[in-house]
C-alpha cells in the first residue's frame, strides 16, 4: 500500500497532470481538424483525378495535381507531428505517474517532455500554415 508520503506525492502528479490533460484534448481536436482538411484534399485530387482527357471545359484543373499534392504532403507532416504531440504528453502523464509510485521526482522530465509536446505542436501549428498559405487559387472555385 501507499504510504503517506507517496501519496501526497501521487496527490501532486494529478494537480501536474491537468495541464497535459488539457494539452491532449486540445491536440485530439486539433488532428481532427487537420483529417478534415486532409479528407478534403483527398477528395478534391480524386475529384480531378476522374475528369476524363477529353473533356476540355475542365481539363486545365489537372494542372492543380502538384500543388494539391503539396497541400496532401504538409497536411500528412502536420498530423503527424500533432501525433507527436500526443504521444509525448500521454508518456508524460505515463511517467509522472510511475515515478510517484516509486518514489521519484517527476518535475525535471516532466518539464523537459511538456516543452517538447509543445514544440511539436507548435511545429504542427506551422505547416498547416505553410498549407493554408497555399491552400486558395481559382481552381478551388470549379468542380
Amino acid at each position: 500500500m501507499l504510504d503517506a508520503a507517496q501519496t501526497e506525492q501521487l496527490s501532486q502528479v494529478i494537480a501536474h497532470a491537468t495541464a497535459p490533460s488539457f494539452l491532449l484534448g486540445a491536440v485530439s481536436g486539433f488532428v481532427a481538424v487537420l483529417m478534415g482538411r486532409m479528407n478534403g484534399i483527398i477528395d478534391r485530387i480524386r475529384t480531378i483525378n476522374a475528369i476524363a482527357d477529353d473533356d476540355r471545359a475542365r481539363s486545365y484543373l489537372k494542372k492543380d495535381l502538384p500543388r494539391l499534392m503539396r497541400r496532401a504532403k504538409l497536411m500528412n507532416d502536420a498530423i503527424f507531428l500533432a501525433v507527436g504531440s500526443a504521444i509525448c504528453t500521454t508518456l508524460l502523464v505515463i511517467l509522472a505517474f510511475a515515478s510517484a509510485l516509486v518514489g521519484l521526482r517527476h518535475e525535471p522530465g516532466a518539464a523537459l517532455m511538456f516543452v517538447l509536446a509543445l514544440a511539436l505542436m507548435g511545429a504542427s501549428l506551422l505547416t498547416l500554415a505553410r498549407e493554408v498559405r497555399i491552400a486558395l487559387t481559382d481552381y478551388d472555385h470549379y468542380s
